[in-house]
């Protein structure tokens, strides 16, 4: 498929497979154990059946319609269905506040709700505005709330192909909100066709692909990438039962394509080396022979025996972890992008990529850096703007430009690194700026640390709150504390004078979603983190110790 004027729609990809190729697996999910399977056939019934059943409902054309679920099957036949029944889809993300829930209902206007796999239904169903029409996924009931099944038994499935208006709004996406409330981003059908196309164009030897869906399907990366590149190749779409169930689950799929945030990437390694430490391993791919027997057999047990194409993204990656994935014959492409401009933006390509950068722009995509360094890019996937925000939405843009608020440079090849973000630089008591993300960087590649936050507004000098790794929280504290203490010394050698962390903050509660630290997508909230320890940064930074351990 290659990018033109006019690339078909999602619900034009999805009727054209659902005739050519009725019997092909198309969803596949884990329940109990159990892959409960759909074949494109199978799967329009339910789509189909639905759009009547939505249509009889009184909801209209232009309506917004909401999922909260994790990813699902039926996640997926919903988000078709609204969008054949010419509505708005509102995906949200599954494990935010009930308060919030409500609010992002209220905001977007939502006249209906599908309700799916969620840890406490019960309390989410409570948070969901009386007068919008709920319906639960088959799979996942909720006491007083009509099924997929109830609500479709009585309905005759829609017929035909519903003409699409490139024009239409097809989705408001919700940022996750690392800084202040989360935004609705809006995009029209146009936009997401074209920036399917543009990433199909840009990576030709995509045919017909296994995917594995289990980052939130309401997060950009995870909805263009996997559902949207499920529904415009024909492929296959698996999905994780749980957390604890991953690495079975993704054994059992073993996807050729594969994307995970960096944290995944953290975890998976730190898995391997549980099992094989760091010399042994060194000693076995040090033999060239049993290297190569070594690296396929890793790679199964990883689920990434057929993976051809392998992504991270959401959030920056160190490159000694992309070089010690690659010494086992796994290479993961960096991509960056934006839920703003439909993660069109930058990626690295098969026999094309430079680790520490998230590569060149698609041929599609113009880019530009502002006086400030700000990484600015313009293309039709950008969005129409904010919802019920048309002051901040022409705030993002300049000249057309999409703002991101991501400062980068760019070298010879075209190949972009991004250096931080504009808004998370702060400024010492002593007037001086400093960006606190390739800090982290250098701070993330210590074994010892799993999660660093770089902090100082308005202080003499910047300190690192920091997560132990599991490993590191097993070792004896003085040799850990000497060993802390080296790797700080050096890493300062390297730094401006300005920038240098005077003390390593040792903290035990891990940073989660639960506890509110995190996004959904894993990336840390800066203005949670200063709420939550700011009253100790004085007493932190007056410390004769250099390495801090809290209680």
């Amino acid at each position: 498929m290659t990018a033109t004027h006019n690339p078909p729609s999602i619900i034009d990809s999805f009727c054209r497979f659902e005739e050519s190729k009725p019997n092909q697996l198309f969803l596949s999910e884990p329940v109990n154990q159990v892959y409960q399977n759909f074949t494109w056939l199978s799967a329009g019934e339910e789509i189909r059946k639905m759009v009547s059943a939505i249509h009889s409902n009184g909801i209209q054309k232009g309506d917004k319609i909401a999922i909260l679920s994790k990813n699902c099957a039926y996640w997926v036949m919903a988000d078709l269905a609204i969008m054949m029944a010419g509505c708005v889809s509102i995906p949200l993300y599954p494990n935010i506040s009930p308060n919030q829930l409500n609010e992002l209902l209220l905001h977007s206007d939502s006249k209906m709700i599908f309700l799916g796999k969620l840890d406490d239904p019960e309390k989410m169903q409570a948070a969901v505005p009386k007068q919008l029409i709920q319906i639960c996924f088959p799979f996942y009931p909720i006491e007083n709330c009509p099924t997929w099944t109830d609500f479709t038994k009585d309905q005759k499935p829609f017929i035909g192909n519903p003409v699409i208006d490139e024009d239409a709004l097809a989705c408001i996406i919700y940022t996750s909100g690392t800084t202040g409330k989360p935004k609705g981003v809006m995009h029209t059908y146009r936009a997401m066709n074209y920036a399917v196309a543009s990433f199909l164009k840009s990576n030709p030897t995509i045919q017909t692909e296994i995917f594995f869906s289990y980052l939130p399907l309401c997060h950009v990366a995870e909805k263009m990438l996997v559902e949207c590149g499920t529904l415009f190749t024909g492929s296959t779409m698996y999905f994780v039962e749980s957390m604890d169930r991953f690495s079975k689950n993704l054994q059992d799929t073993q996807p050729t394509m594969f994307l995970a945030v960096p944290r995944i990437w953290e975890k998976m390694q730190e898995g391997i080396l549980k099992k094989m430490p760091q010399k042994k391993l060194n000693r076995i791919l040090s033999i060239p022979i049993v290297s190569s027997i070594f690296k396929k057999i890793i790679r199964k047990k990883l689920g990434l025996s057929k993976a051809h194409f392998i992504y991270t993204g959401a959030s920056p990656i160190n490159t000694t972890l992309l070089d010690w994935y690659d010494k086992l014959g796994i290479t993961i492409m960096e991509a960056y992008g934006m839920t703003e401009n439909l993660a069109l933006s930058h990626a690295n390509r098969k026999n094309a990529t430079k680790f520490g950068t998230v590569g060149t722009a698609y041929g599609e995509v113009e880019v530009r850096l502002a006086a400030d360094q700000e990484v600015q890019v313009k293309s039709i996937a950008s969005m129409i703007g904010y919802y019920k925000e048309p002051e901040l939405s022409a705030e993002s843009f300049e000249d057309g430009y999409l703002r991101t608020g991501d400062q980068g440079s760019i070298d010879a090849e075209g190949f972009l690194t991004i250096t931080g973000r504009i808004k998370d630089q702060f400024k010492t008591s002593k007037g001086k700026y400093i960006s606190p993300a390739p800090i982290e960087n250098q701070l993330l590649a210590n074994s010892y640390i799993d999660q660093a936050c770089v902090v100082g507004h308005a202080m003499p000098h910047a300190l690192a709150l920091c997560i132990l790794s599991e490993s590191a929280k097993n070792l004896d504290k003085l040799h850990l504390t000497n060993d802390l203490l080296a790797f700080l010394k050096v890493m300062n050698e390297d730094l401006e004078h300005h920038e240098r962390i005077t003390k390593l903050i040792i903290l035990h509660e891990n940073w989660t979603t639960e506890n509110g630290v995190l996004t959904p997508t894993m990336k840390i909230k800066r203005k949670t983190v200063d709420e939550k320890y700011q009253a100790q940064y004085i007493e932190w930074s007056n410390s004769t110790d250099s390495v801090i351990f809290t209680d």
